[in-house]
Protein backbone atom coordinates (compact mmCIF):
# COMPACT_ATOMS: atom_id res chain seq x y z
CA UNK A 1 0.00 0.00 0.00
CA UNK A 2 1.49 3.44 -0.87
CA UNK A 3 1.80 5.87 1.70
CA UNK A 4 -0.02 9.70 1.28
CA UNK A 5 1.28 12.65 3.49
CA UNK A 6 -1.47 11.66 6.17
CA UNK A 7 0.32 8.73 6.67
CA UNK A 8 3.63 10.38 7.33
CA UNK A 9 2.02 13.28 9.39
CA UNK A 10 0.23 10.52 11.88
CA UNK A 11 3.63 8.56 12.19
CA UNK A 12 5.94 11.67 12.68
CA UNK A 13 3.31 13.15 14.67
CA UNK A 14 2.71 16.80 13.08
CA UNK A 15 0.07 18.25 10.99
CA UNK A 16 -0.26 17.42 7.19
CA UNK A 17 0.65 20.80 6.15
CA UNK A 18 4.15 20.48 8.05
CA UNK A 19 4.83 17.38 6.50
CA UNK A 20 4.10 19.15 3.48
CA UNK A 21 7.18 21.69 4.24
CA UNK A 22 9.45 19.50 4.72
CA UNK A 23 8.98 17.47 0.96
CA UNK A 24 8.69 21.03 -0.75
CA UNK A 25 11.98 22.20 1.48
CA UNK A 26 10.66 25.08 2.77
CA UNK A 27 12.66 26.80 4.95
CA UNK A 28 10.85 27.56 8.05
CA UNK A 29 11.00 23.85 9.86
CA UNK A 30 12.48 23.84 13.27
CA UNK A 31 15.44 20.68 12.84
CA UNK A 32 14.23 18.53 15.16
CA UNK A 33 11.32 18.36 13.62
CA UNK A 34 12.50 17.62 10.19
CA UNK A 35 13.88 15.05 11.02
CA UNK A 36 11.54 13.24 12.71
CA UNK A 37 9.21 14.02 9.62
CA UNK A 38 12.18 12.67 7.10
CA UNK A 39 12.19 9.32 9.71
CA UNK A 40 8.58 9.23 9.07
CA UNK A 41 8.94 9.46 5.51
CA UNK A 42 12.09 7.19 4.92
CA UNK A 43 10.22 4.49 7.20
CA UNK A 44 6.83 4.35 5.27
CA UNK A 45 9.43 4.85 1.78
CA UNK A 46 6.65 7.61 1.01
CA UNK A 47 7.01 9.28 -2.38
CA UNK A 48 5.93 12.39 -3.79
CA UNK A 49 3.78 12.56 -6.27
CA UNK A 50 6.02 14.88 -8.73
CA UNK A 51 3.35 15.66 -11.47
CA UNK A 52 0.90 16.56 -8.71
CA UNK A 53 3.25 18.70 -6.95
CA UNK A 54 4.58 20.57 -10.17
CA UNK A 55 0.49 21.67 -11.24
CA UNK A 56 -0.36 22.79 -7.86
CA UNK A 57 3.25 24.58 -7.22
CA UNK A 58 3.25 25.97 -10.73
CA UNK A 59 6.81 24.57 -10.85
CA UNK A 60 8.19 21.92 -13.25
CA UNK A 61 10.63 20.30 -10.89
CA UNK A 62 13.70 20.88 -12.89
CA UNK A 63 16.89 22.41 -12.19
CA UNK A 64 19.31 23.65 -14.49
CA UNK A 65 23.30 22.62 -14.28
CA UNK A 66 25.66 24.84 -16.29
CA UNK A 67 29.06 23.84 -16.18
CA UNK A 68 31.88 24.57 -18.67
CA UNK A 69 33.67 21.26 -18.75
CA UNK A 70 31.52 18.15 -17.83
CA UNK A 71 35.08 16.01 -18.93
CA UNK A 72 36.79 18.16 -16.02
CA UNK A 73 36.77 15.60 -12.94
CA UNK A 74 36.27 18.38 -10.65
CA UNK A 75 33.05 19.36 -12.62
CA UNK A 76 32.02 16.08 -12.71
CA UNK A 77 32.39 15.57 -9.13
CA UNK A 78 30.34 18.49 -8.70
CA UNK A 79 27.64 17.71 -10.87
CA UNK A 80 27.46 14.48 -9.17
CA UNK A 81 26.73 15.70 -5.83
CA UNK A 82 24.15 18.22 -6.96
CA UNK A 83 22.36 15.41 -8.74
CA UNK A 84 22.05 13.71 -5.45
CA UNK A 85 21.52 16.56 -3.25
CA UNK A 86 18.45 17.50 -5.52
CA UNK A 87 17.23 14.06 -5.95
CA UNK A 88 16.71 14.28 -1.88
CA UNK A 89 14.65 17.95 -2.49
CA UNK A 90 12.61 15.26 -5.42
CA UNK A 91 14.05 17.61 -8.32
CA UNK A 92 15.27 16.81 -11.53
CA UNK A 93 18.77 18.62 -12.41
CA UNK A 94 19.11 18.68 -16.38
CA UNK A 95 22.82 19.66 -16.78
CA UNK A 96 24.81 21.88 -19.73
CA UNK A 97 27.90 22.15 -20.79
CA UNK A 98 29.07 25.58 -21.99
CA UNK A 99 32.61 25.21 -22.94
CA UNK A 100 33.29 28.49 -21.56
CA UNK A 101 31.68 30.14 -24.46
CA UNK A 102 29.87 33.43 -23.74
CA UNK A 103 27.21 33.32 -26.01
CA UNK A 104 25.84 30.24 -24.78
CA UNK A 105 26.34 30.71 -21.00
CA UNK A 106 24.35 34.38 -21.68
CA UNK A 107 21.40 31.90 -23.82
CA UNK A 108 21.15 29.77 -20.79
CA UNK A 109 20.94 32.34 -17.59
CA UNK A 110 18.93 34.98 -19.91
CA UNK A 111 16.52 32.30 -21.04
CA UNK A 112 15.91 30.13 -17.77
CA UNK A 113 15.96 27.34 -19.81
CA UNK A 114 18.05 23.82 -19.66
CA UNK A 115 19.28 21.63 -22.35
CA UNK A 116 16.40 20.76 -24.72
CA UNK A 117 14.47 23.96 -24.34
CA UNK A 118 12.97 22.84 -20.88
CA UNK A 119 11.82 25.99 -18.74
CA UNK A 120 13.36 24.99 -15.36
CA UNK A 121 12.48 26.31 -11.82
CA UNK A 122 15.97 27.80 -11.36
CA UNK A 123 19.72 27.45 -12.46
CA UNK A 124 23.13 26.68 -10.66
CA UNK A 125 25.72 28.59 -13.04
CA UNK A 126 29.39 28.55 -13.09
CA UNK A 127 30.23 31.19 -15.89
CA UNK A 128 33.60 31.41 -17.05
CA UNK A 129 33.22 33.72 -20.01
CA UNK A 130 30.68 36.55 -18.55
CA UNK A 131 31.75 39.67 -16.57
CA UNK A 132 29.80 41.33 -14.04
CA UNK A 133 28.23 43.56 -16.42
CA UNK A 134 26.71 40.69 -18.48
CA UNK A 135 25.29 39.12 -15.23
CA UNK A 136 24.03 42.71 -14.36
CA UNK A 137 22.27 42.89 -17.79
CA UNK A 138 20.45 39.41 -16.69
CA UNK A 139 16.95 39.98 -17.24
CA UNK A 140 14.35 38.18 -14.26
CA UNK A 141 13.21 35.24 -14.12
CA UNK A 142 13.93 31.89 -12.22
CA UNK A 143 16.46 32.09 -9.46
CA UNK A 144 19.71 31.93 -10.38
CA UNK A 145 22.90 30.62 -7.90
CA UNK A 146 26.22 31.32 -9.32
CA UNK A 147 28.66 28.41 -8.43
CA UNK A 148 32.37 29.33 -8.44
CA UNK A 149 34.42 32.71 -7.97
CA UNK A 150 32.41 35.06 -10.60
CA UNK A 151 30.46 37.47 -9.02
CA UNK A 152 27.29 39.29 -9.76
CA UNK A 153 28.32 42.41 -7.28
CA UNK A 154 25.36 41.74 -4.74
CA UNK A 155 23.15 40.74 -8.11
CA UNK A 156 22.54 37.05 -7.63
CA UNK A 157 23.24 34.53 -4.78
CA UNK A 158 26.31 33.01 -5.21
CA UNK A 159 28.89 29.72 -3.51
CA UNK A 160 32.36 29.55 -3.23
CA UNK A 161 34.82 28.61 -1.03
CA UNK A 162 37.83 31.46 -0.58
CA UNK A 163 40.51 30.95 -3.20
CA UNK A 164 42.60 34.08 -1.76
CA UNK A 165 43.07 32.07 1.58
CA UNK A 166 43.31 28.38 0.02
CA UNK A 167 45.95 29.63 -2.18
CA UNK A 168 47.83 31.32 0.47
CA UNK A 169 47.64 28.21 2.52
CA UNK A 170 49.39 25.86 0.07
CA UNK A 171 52.31 28.63 -0.68
CA UNK A 172 52.75 28.94 2.79
CA UNK A 173 53.04 25.22 3.27
CA UNK A 174 55.06 25.09 0.58
CA UNK A 175 57.57 27.64 2.43
CA UNK A 176 56.90 25.77 5.24
CA UNK A 177 59.04 23.22 3.56
CA UNK A 178 62.16 25.07 3.13
CA UNK A 179 61.39 26.22 -0.90
CA UNK A 180 61.95 29.61 -1.80
CA UNK A 181 61.60 29.73 -5.46
CA UNK A 182 58.13 28.74 -6.12
CA UNK A 183 56.25 29.03 -9.43
CA UNK A 184 52.42 29.42 -10.15
CA UNK A 185 50.97 27.99 -13.13
CA UNK A 186 47.40 28.71 -13.81
CA UNK A 187 47.09 32.29 -14.81
CA UNK A 188 44.41 32.82 -17.53
CA UNK A 189 44.41 36.35 -17.95
CA UNK A 190 41.58 35.54 -20.70
CA UNK A 191 38.93 34.79 -18.73
CA UNK A 192 36.53 36.83 -16.40
CA UNK A 193 35.49 34.36 -13.75
CA UNK A 194 38.40 35.53 -11.51
CA UNK A 195 39.56 32.05 -10.21
CA UNK A 196 43.26 32.23 -11.09
CA UNK A 197 43.39 35.77 -10.54
CA UNK A 198 41.98 34.92 -6.84
CA UNK A 199 44.67 32.16 -6.32
CA UNK A 200 47.56 34.08 -7.72
CA UNK A 201 46.51 36.99 -5.45
CA UNK A 202 46.77 34.58 -2.69
CA UNK A 203 49.66 32.63 -3.51
CA UNK A 204 51.80 36.64 -3.82
CA UNK A 205 50.10 37.29 -0.61
CA UNK A 206 51.91 34.67 1.76
CA UNK A 207 55.44 35.29 -0.71
CA UNK A 208 54.92 38.57 0.78
CA UNK A 209 54.61 37.85 4.20
CA UNK A 210 57.59 35.71 3.83
CA UNK A 211 59.73 38.73 2.83
CA UNK A 212 59.92 37.36 -1.01
CA UNK A 213 59.70 39.23 -4.24
CA UNK A 214 57.14 38.11 -7.05
CA UNK A 215 59.52 36.72 -9.78
CA UNK A 216 57.37 36.96 -13.43
CA UNK A 217 59.68 34.20 -14.66
CA UNK A 218 57.66 32.08 -12.11
CA UNK A 219 54.56 32.90 -13.01
CA UNK A 220 52.91 31.21 -16.07
CA UNK A 221 49.84 31.44 -17.97
CA UNK A 222 47.90 28.64 -19.58
CA UNK A 223 45.42 28.34 -22.19
CA UNK A 224 42.98 25.91 -20.75
CA UNK A 225 43.35 23.99 -17.12
CA UNK A 226 44.22 20.16 -19.01
CA UNK A 227 47.12 17.93 -18.13
CA UNK A 228 48.79 18.96 -21.37
CA UNK A 229 48.46 22.62 -20.66
CA UNK A 230 50.23 21.63 -17.40
CA UNK A 231 53.01 19.86 -18.99
CA UNK A 232 53.94 22.28 -21.30
CA UNK A 233 53.61 25.22 -18.97
CA UNK A 234 56.31 23.15 -16.68
CA UNK A 235 58.27 22.78 -19.95
CA UNK A 236 58.87 26.62 -20.57
CA UNK A 237 59.64 26.73 -16.68
CA UNK A 238 62.49 23.92 -17.23
CA UNK A 239 63.69 25.47 -20.41
CA UNK A 240 63.49 29.54 -19.07
CA UNK A 241 66.29 28.59 -16.40
CA UNK A 242 64.07 30.00 -13.73
CA UNK A 243 64.01 26.42 -12.20
CA UNK A 244 61.83 26.54 -9.47
CA UNK A 245 62.46 24.34 -6.22
CA UNK A 246 58.42 24.19 -5.66
CA UNK A 247 55.53 24.48 -7.70
CA UNK A 248 51.73 25.53 -7.15
CA UNK A 249 49.38 24.67 -9.69
CA UNK A 250 46.29 26.02 -9.90
CA UNK A 251 44.09 22.78 -10.59
CA UNK A 252 45.02 18.90 -10.03
CA UNK A 253 44.88 18.25 -13.72
CA UNK A 254 47.56 21.11 -14.20
CA UNK A 255 50.10 19.37 -11.74
CA UNK A 256 49.62 15.80 -13.20
CA UNK A 257 50.86 17.50 -16.37
CA UNK A 258 53.17 19.03 -14.79
CA UNK A 259 54.37 16.01 -12.90
CA UNK A 260 54.86 14.23 -16.05
CA UNK A 261 57.15 16.60 -17.78
CA UNK A 262 59.33 16.98 -14.48
CA UNK A 263 59.18 13.08 -14.58
CA UNK A 264 60.29 12.89 -18.52
CA UNK A 265 63.38 15.30 -17.41
CA UNK A 266 64.77 13.19 -14.98
CA UNK A 267 63.74 16.01 -12.16
CA UNK A 268 62.47 14.10 -8.63
CA UNK A 269 59.05 15.17 -7.13
CA UNK A 270 59.81 16.06 -3.83
CA UNK A 271 63.24 15.31 -3.79
CA UNK A 272 64.25 17.95 -6.54
CA UNK A 273 60.94 20.08 -6.74
CA UNK A 274 58.01 19.89 -4.58
CA UNK A 275 54.05 19.80 -6.48
CA UNK A 276 50.95 20.70 -5.46
CA UNK A 277 47.68 21.25 -7.05
CA UNK A 278 44.01 22.26 -6.21
CA UNK A 279 40.63 20.47 -5.93
CA UNK A 280 41.43 17.13 -4.62
CA UNK A 281 40.22 15.14 -7.78
CA UNK A 282 40.58 11.36 -7.60
CA UNK A 283 43.34 10.59 -9.84
CA UNK A 284 45.84 13.03 -7.34
CA UNK A 285 44.74 10.85 -4.92
CA UNK A 286 46.47 7.66 -6.60
CA UNK A 287 49.05 9.49 -8.25
CA UNK A 288 52.69 8.42 -7.81
CA UNK A 289 54.02 10.35 -5.63
CA UNK A 290 50.30 11.38 -4.45
CA UNK A 291 49.65 14.82 -4.67
CA UNK A 292 49.11 17.58 -2.53
CA UNK A 293 46.42 20.02 -3.13
CA UNK A 294 43.50 22.12 -1.96
CA UNK A 295 40.47 20.07 -0.92
CA UNK A 296 37.00 22.52 -1.61
CA UNK A 297 34.10 20.85 0.31
CA UNK A 298 32.06 20.04 -2.77
CA UNK A 299 29.58 18.64 -1.00
CA UNK A 300 28.68 21.50 1.15
CA UNK A 301 28.84 23.78 -2.20
CA UNK A 302 26.16 21.57 -3.75
CA UNK A 303 23.74 21.44 -1.00
CA UNK A 304 24.67 25.14 -0.29
CA UNK A 305 23.45 26.20 -3.48
CA UNK A 306 20.23 24.07 -3.86
CA UNK A 307 19.31 25.90 -0.48
CA UNK A 308 19.46 29.38 -2.14
CA UNK A 309 17.43 27.84 -4.32
CA UNK A 310 15.05 26.36 -2.70
CA UNK A 311 14.31 29.06 -0.03
CA UNK A 312 14.47 32.01 -3.24
CA UNK A 313 11.67 29.02 -4.61
CA UNK A 314 9.67 29.43 -1.28
CA UNK A 315 9.88 32.86 -0.98
CA UNK A 316 11.60 33.01 2.21
CA UNK A 317 14.25 35.66 0.93
CA UNK A 318 12.00 36.58 -1.77
CA UNK A 319 13.67 39.21 -3.76
CA UNK A 320 15.77 40.03 -0.81
CA UNK A 321 19.22 40.97 -1.20
CA UNK A 322 21.82 37.93 -2.67
CA UNK A 323 23.86 36.14 -0.89
CA UNK A 324 27.35 35.28 -0.83
CA UNK A 325 28.13 32.18 0.92
CA UNK A 326 31.68 31.19 1.68
CA UNK A 327 32.62 27.07 2.02
CA UNK A 328 35.13 25.15 3.71
CA UNK A 329 38.65 24.08 2.35
CA UNK A 330 41.25 22.05 3.53
CA UNK A 331 44.95 21.77 2.94
CA UNK A 332 45.82 17.89 2.43
CA UNK A 333 49.00 17.39 2.38
CA UNK A 334 50.64 14.33 0.89
CA UNK A 335 53.84 12.43 -0.71
CA UNK A 336 54.25 14.91 -3.84
CA UNK A 337 55.97 18.04 -0.87
CA UNK A 338 57.07 15.42 2.10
Amino acid sequence: MVASLKDVAQRAGVSIRTVSNVVNDFPLVAAETRERVQRAIDELQYRPNAAARSLRGGRSGLVGLVLPELASPYFGELAALVTRAAERRSWTVLVEQTDGDAERERRLLDGGRAPGGQVVDGLLISPWALSPADLHRRPGGAPVVLLGEQDASGLLDRVAIDNVAAAADLTRHLLATGRRRIAAVGLQPHLANGTAEQRHRGYRTALAGAGIAPDPALEVPVGALHRADGAAAMGVLLDSGARPDAVFCFTDQLALGARRALAERGVGVPSEVALAGFDDIEDGRFSVPSLTTVAPDKAAIAEAALDCLAERLAGASGSGPARSVVVAHRLVVRESTA
